[in-house]
């Protein structure tokens, strides 16, 4: 790699470490406040480590150099690397578990995944339960975006950045106003969360810690046994439209709040994520209805709560979905992969790529059924996209879509050689899937005994799943491939 790249890559990375290691200082707040003095050096450690190094990087590595594309790449998909380096080390000091297992959770922590290696998190230290908490409403924003919110960029690189992270809509004109936008619409929602679920019967500690990863759609919870806990139906009625708000574009809310409320109906990502919702609730009903009867009210109010938390890629738990039939695991596996909205916190390939693939069907029909000479519009909600255009954007789902199944076949054919015995392939499609798709959602395959096969390639389908894979295959060409200049 040429000295110019490597120089920006450090530069960069050096603005991230001083950033993540300022976060790590602002948690020492809650063992102040908890009396849990222990719990600080494991802290205190990795943040100035991070700010040491950082500070060096920075002075070492400085450029005034233009930031391209490439580089871009490179740098998001090595930030989600190191962000859950450092801050894994608190749960290895504070909590005394390995460090493959600490990496998993700070890995699942950063990208909003909710998949964890410990069985009682209702046992942590209150320090630990927030850093959990605090990771994934970070991670819902994001690790860049964090960044050159902190540290000052010029435009064009903070753009640069801000798009290689996965987000395209900008708020306003300037990316340095739509970055502030989003963590004002970001803060309000949060806070909202806090209110809704303490007023549903929630402890004030659980409300803070669920509000930030529900807006989040992480889905760490401080109980053992997720949102099923609590026993308590109005809390699962509050957390539905938090889960809802954390998938919805920062751009919508922001209209709702300086426009009006039908800004929800009037976008098409919005409308077709709330029937999604209805028709996967009605299938997902339906099958659960018919395979395990029991009490009507408790399996409408899971298929209903388990369905948006696999859809939004929260995922919080009211039910044992392993005992849930193959069916049942097939309809959350295909909510999961699609996935919440494009700009908001959710992963999976986002609603608007679904979107593209059904409306890309639909006109390869129609150009089939005309005559050749037959101009055929290609309409995404209000625009009309040119040929050139739709061409362009096709070819870019097909691929990601295209990519995004294989990393998911790879990562089903290594967790099958190393899941434990009674599991099947449809619960190890649906762990892979809740990983990739960043969901949280497990069948029961995710514990602190899987062996470290298991927990390395679940570890990579988090990273490549919140990243949307280009980035990750960018930084696996510049490791492989020297570029001559």
């Amino acid at each position: 790699m040429p000295s110019r790249d490597i120089t920006i890559l450090c530069r960069n990375i050096g603005d991230l470490l001083i950033v993540l290691g300022g976060v790590l200082l602002s948690v020492i707040v809650v063992p102040l406040i908890f009396r849990e003095y222990s719990m600080i050096p494991g802290l205190l450690i990795p943040a100035s480590a991070s700010l040491l190094l950082g500070l060096c990087l920075m002075y070492l590595f400085k450029t005034d150099d233009v930031l391209e594309t490439r580089h871009a790449m490179t740098i998001a998909a090595l930030c989600w690397l190191v962000a859950p380096l450092f801050c894994a080390i608190p749960f290895v000091l504070g909590s005394h578990i390995p460090f493959l297992d600490a990496y998993f959770e700070s890995m699942s922590g950063w990208t909003g995944t909710g998949l964890t290696m410990i069985a009682h998190p209702s046992e942590l230290s209150h320090t630990l339960q927030f850093l959990r908490s605090f990771m994934q409403w970070l991670g819902g924003v994001g690790v860049i975006v964090l960044v050159i919110s902190i540290i000052a960029r010029p435009g064009t690189c903070m753009y640069t950045l801000y798009h290689a992270e996965g987000r395209d809509t900008k708020i306003t004109p300037r990316i340095g106003d739509t970055i502030r936008t989003i963590w004002r619409v970001y803060l309000a929602l949060t806070a909202a969360g806090v209110g809704l679920l303490w007023l549903a019967g929630m402890p004030l500690w659980d409300s803070i810690n669920c509000a930030m990863t529900g807006i989040g759609t992480g889905g760490f919870t401080v109980t053992d046994g997720s949102i099923g806990e609590y026993h308590n139906v109005a809390i699962e009625i509050a957390l539905i439209p938090i889960m809802l708000a954390g998938a919805i574009p920062f751009l919508v809310h922001y209209r709702v709040i300086t426009r009006s409320m039908s800004s929800y109906l009037r976008d098409i990502q919005c409308r077709a994520i709330l029937a999604m919702v209805l028709i996967g609730v009605i299938a997902l009903l339906l099958e659960n209805a018919l395979s395990r009867g029991g009490d009507p009210m408790i399996t409408l109010t899971d298929s209903i709560f388990q369905f948006v938390s696999a859809i939004t890629c929260t995922g919080f738990r009211t039910a044992d979905i392993h005992r849930w039939t193959p069916t049942a695991h097939i309809i959350l596996i295909i909510a999961m992969i699609v996935g919440g909205t494009a700009g908001s916190t959710s992963g999976g390939i986002k609603t608007m790529r679904a979107i593209m693939v059904v409306k890309g069907v639909g006109w390869w029909l129609k150009k089939i059924a005309l005559p050749k000479e037959a101009v055929i519009p290609f309409r995404i909600g209000k625009r009309t996209l040119a040929e050139a255009h739709k061409n362009e954007e096709l070819v870019e789902v097909s691929l990601l879509l295209n990519l995004w199944i294989i990393f998911l076949l790879l990562g089903v054919v290594v967790l099958l050689h190393v899941v434990p015995a009674g599991f099947n392939l449809d619960d190890v499609i649906l762990e892979v899937a809740s990983a990739q798709s960043n969901v949280g959602l497990s069948t029961g395959i995710t514990t602190a005994s899987l062996p470290a096969a298991g927990k390395i390639v679940l570890i990579f389908n988090m990273w490549i799943g919140r990243l949307e894979i280009i980035p990750a295959i960018f930084l696996l060409r510049t490791l492989l491939v020297r570029e001559v200049t």
